[in-house]
């Protein structure tokens, strides 16, 4: 990683480009400057007993084109960053130019959303028009791992049930869309104990997932090593941890992984998986965030909002204060 850190390559990309013109400009300048061999303007080379290469010049109009375009790389190179670290004298930038423009695109779709601004998810969820740009904010962004039906695949939680790793609620979705996830399920193999170990560890999980298969005997060994390790996140009644992502290992209908089988937990247990939901603050505006969040929250699987904490009880007047 240092190689990426270091000033190495950008001093190294510098040299290059700035040799590479001044190299350029040599040869062209060199050529010019080269004689015929022999009194006939040619190179004084003969084959097939009569063809003899010509020592003419190179047209003065592409000399010419040659000599601005070496000019042009090197004024380009002075305005613009391209020589090693060096930032150009306009100071432009490529994620400069992207903020200036993303932020002139939300100037102008802003009057569109002006008419849902302070509207709850359910609201946004029954009107059509709020619902109609949610669905091409969806299918731009987010069919390409939730599935144009919003209802998943491996390794991607289907959004139209009730089965939510994050919480299902429109504050929920809201923190799992602006600030994205990241569910870790660690390699657990060296710590459960030998391969025996992982498989009475399954053959438990398969128990309370009600998954067919599963040994008796073999999952009243793997109980005590799972409430010792994996009751940690999945809790002791292997339910799941909304705070944490963790899955309710007691419902194989909301597992996103695989398939409910003995080989698949054994794998998982033993490789561990990752899996990340990207941020998407940066992209979408408050107004855009919102109304993708209804058109989640809307889809069949969203929960109730969470409800509102009541507000503190009024003190009781001082008598005395008040003159009673």
């Amino acid at each position: 990683m240092s190689d990426f850190t270091s000033s190495f390559w950008a001093i190294y990309v510098a040299v290059i480009a700035l040799l590479g013109i001044i190299f350029n400009l040599w040869i062209l300048a060199s050529s010019g400057k080269v004689h015929a061999m022999a009194k006939d303007n040619t190179t004084g080379h003969v084959w097939d007993e009569d063809l003899r290469e010509l020592n003419s010049p190179l047209p003065r109009w592409w000399v010419w084109m040659f000599l601005i375009l070496c000019v042009f790389a090197l004024v380009y190179l002075v305005l613009y960053p391209g020589f090693g670290s060096y930032k150009g004298v306009l100071g432009w930038t490529s994620a400069q130019q992207f903020d200036e423009e993303m932020q002139k695109g939300n100037e102008q779709i802003a009057p569109i959303y002006a008419d849902f601004e302070g509207k709850t998810a359910q609201q946004l969820a029954q009107d059509p028009r709020a619902m109609a740009i949610g669905d091409r904010l969806f299918m731009n962004n987010c069919a390409q791992c939730h599935g144009s039906d919003a209802k998943g695949a491996i390794g991607f939680p289907n959004l139209t049930d009730k089965k939510w790793l994050w919480g299902g609620t429109p504050e929920a979705i809201h923190e799992t869309i602006t600030h994205g996830r990241m569910g870790i399920m660690p390699p657990q193999a060296g710590i459960v104990g030998t391969p025996d170990d992982v498989e009475n560890v399954a053959n438990y999980v398969m128990g309370i997932a009600g998954i067919a298969g599963s040994d008796p005997a073999r999952a009243a060994k793997g109980e005590s090593k799972f409430k010792m390790i994996c009751a940690a996140c999945h809790g002791p009644d292997g339910k799941g941890n909304q705070m944490l992502g963790s899955a309710n290992l007691t419902d194989p209908q909301g597992w996103t992984v695989g398939p409910a089988t003995k080989e698949h937990i054994i794998q998982q247990i033993n490789e561990g998986k990752t899996g990340v939901m990207p941020v998407w603050e940066k992209k979408f505006t408050p107004a855009q965030l919102n109304i993708l969040t209804a058109y989640v929250w809307g889809k069949g699987g969203g929960e109730e909002p969470a409800a509102a904490a009541p507000p503190p009880a009024a003190a009781n007047p001082d008598p005395a204060a008040s003159g009673g």
